[in-house]
């Protein structure tokens, strides 16, 4: 088992900037690939950013230039640093851990843990 626990989220203003934090406990984290995920109200949950075991990182389109993913896998935490941030860039971010080898990092529904959530809300 692998328990996720995000933090660092909170009320920003636009232009401004976050980092989201997910701590790992259990079994294993340095061979699993970490994503970040976020849902906005009324939206269907959508993929931020991952990065591999072995550091590749990947991100949505809507992201890319302003957010960086991380890992540190001494401390067992998946970073998320927060650029720029706009509007809609607001909701809730998930961290997820685990995916079967050769599985796309956007397809949220193959990974096998999750985090409770963290908010992050943008204001214009």
């Amino acid at each position: 088992q692998v328990q996720l626990v995000e933090s660092g989220g909170g009320l920003v203003q636009a232009g401004g900037s976050l980092r989201l934090s997910c701590a790992a406990s259990g079994r294993t984290f340095s061979g699993d690939a970490m994503a970040w995920f976020r849902q906005a109200p009324g939206k269907e949950r959508e993929f931020v950013a991952g990065i591999t075991w072995s550091g590749i990182t990947t991100w949505a389109d809507s992201v890319k230039g302003r957010f960086t993913v991380s890992r540190d896998d001494a401390k067992k935490t998946v970073y998320l640093q927060m650029n720029n941030l706009k509007p809609e860039d607001t909701g809730v971010y998930y961290c997820a851990a685990r995916l079967p080898p050769r599985t796309p990092m956007s397809r949220g529904d193959e990974y096998a843990y999750w985090g409770q959530g963290t908010q992050v809300t943008v204001l214009s």
